[in-house]
């Protein structure tokens, strides 16, 4: 069930009313109907995989309990590592078998000796990598005595499996999301109508930006010889597709959960706004970022430890963060890249320079941090070749297929209106880049509040006009 389709559009609003209405107010019916239309909405991809949802639920719950209650060390250390290996067995089993098997083959036709292994004929649960780490830092937290295990299996379900995070995050934590799983919720009217706006600035985002981007992007990337200025706009588009399809996605889930007064954790922060590479990873899908940080950078040593760890940790976290998107080496390849790009910043330690919004107080920014934005995208338009590309060597190709006389000729079938469009919206999110979400707005006079609808109804006509319910999936659902 997509977010951007008539099933979720007739599925939300039904869940809504009977969980503000039907359930009375009563914390315990809540949770039982969103977790009940959690499953629903899971079930809706595949049910078979349901079952695979439930059975992690239950391997976390369990093992989270036992760590609690073990009477040494050695014991719990056991049921953390039941936990752990059979959360990544699975994940590994489901996305990363064919990847080894294939790569092992690979490399021993270089020694000469071909043969073929065993691989899967299966698909990929949708949702997979999230709410196994959901799991996994819950687990962790346990082992590590920053929580205790909850014991209502309800709202432990809830957490894990809360429908409008489920399928492509944002990654909640226990220590965030479960108390306010657990706390009495009653309905906020200014903060239903922020969601209902975010929800609204996300279907933008996704419906008219990212999948006329797809449009162009796959063109440049899919079919035959371009010339450069068409392969520029394609690697230019495809950069601003994944963005807005993905924090699109982001926005709707946050929107969603605020209408049932749950705040999630924010996912994006106005990235391609960034100054250099280190801010752009502390503005883009965060909720992963400061996972990786906080569950891997700092347990391998983080920062302390002299230059040395620091340079390792840094290549460990990004690498990793470039399999977790998948089984291809063109992901291994851009984390590689991102960490090199960040790499001079570790050295000198001016990873931590870009920590406020840029020119938060004024409309345009200084020459020197216009010109470090305008660098910091190239770098991130270049590493996404890598990311969409199908192999390392078509990459390569693509980027030679820039580099040439044809780079200063018209891209083909150029949409100006189109452009137009685009080139609109990135003013929009400049001007509110202090804000969670381009629609978000602070009540004021008249003029003010007649000049917000305004905008909410051009939003909700150009949502019309480019193809609501388009049906299109959401890039990250792959991952």
């Amino acid at each position: 069930m997509l977010f951007n389709s008539i099933d979720f559009a007739i599925f939300f609003p039904i869940v809504l009313i009977l969980y503000w209405v039907a359930t009375k107010g009563d914390l315990k019916r809540q949770n039982i109907l969103l977790l009940v239309a959690s499953y629903f909405f899971y079930a809706c991809w595949d049910y078979r995989f349901l079952f695979l949802l439930i059975f992690s639920t239950l391997l976390d719950y369990f093992t989270g309990i036992k760590m609690h209650e073990a009477g040494s060390k050695i014991r719990k250390r056991f049921w953390f590592w039941l936990s752990i290996c059979i959360n990544l067995g699975f994940l590994g089993i489901f996305k990363y078998f064919n990847f080894f098997s294939q790569s092992f083959a690979d490399a021993l036709s270089l020694l000469g000796i071909h043969t073929s292994f065993l691989t899967l004929n299966v698909i990929l649960p949708v949702g997979i990598s999230f709410y196994t780490f959901h799991g996994l830092s819950y687990v962790i937290d346990i082992y590590n005595d920053k929580i205790k295990p909850e014991r209502n299996f309800i709202d432990y379900s809830l957490f894990v499996s809360f429908f409008p995070l489920l399928v492509a995050g944002p990654i909640e934590r226990a220590t965030h999301l479960l108390p306010q799983i657990k706390t009495k919720r009653v309905f906020n009217y200014s903060k239903a109508i922020d969601g209902l706006r975010q929800m609204l600035w996300g279907l933008f985002k996704k419906i008219v930006i990212a999948d006329n981007c797809a449009e162009y992007a796959n063109m440049a990337f899919n079919s035959g010889a371009h010339s450069g200025s068409t392969l520029l706009l394609g690697a230019l588009l495809f950069t601003f597709q994944i963005y807005c399809d993905f924090s699109g996605y982001s926005d709707i889930a946050l929107g969603a959960a605020r209408l049932m007064g749950i705040e999630l954790l924010r996912n994006f922060a106005f990235p391609y706004f960034s100054r250099d590479i280190a801010e752009f990873w502390r503005r883009w899908h965060i909720s992963l970022s400061s996972w990786f940080r906080d569950y891997l950078y700092i347990p391998l040593g983080g920062s302390k430890g002299g230059t040395w760890i620091k340079v390792r940790n840094t290549f460990i976290i990004f690498l990793v963060s470039g399999f977790w998107h998948g089984a291809n080496w063109t992901f291994i390849f851009w984390g590689l890249l991102n960490a090199l790009y960040i790499m001079p910043s570790i050295l000198f330690n001016t990873n931590r320079n870009n920590l406020d919004i840029v020119a938060s107080e004024k409309y345009f920014p200084s020459i020197k941090d216009l010109l470090s934005i305008i660098l910091t995208f190239s770098l991130t338009v270049f590493a996404w070749i890598f990311f969409r590309s199908d192999s390392i060597h078509a990459a390569f190709s693509y980027i030679s297929g820039i580099c040439n006389t044809s780079l200063f000729t018209i891209p083909d079938k150029l949409n100006i209106h189109f452009i137009l469009i685009l080139v609109i919206f990135v003013m929009a999110e400049w001007l509110q880049r202090t804000k969670q979400h381009a629609l978000q707005f602070e009540e004021g006079s008249n003029i003010k509040y007649y000049s917000i609808v305004a905008v909410n109804c051009i939003v909700i006509w150009a949502i019309l006009l480019w193809g609501v319910f388009g049906n299109k999936s959401f890039i990250y659902f792959q991952f």
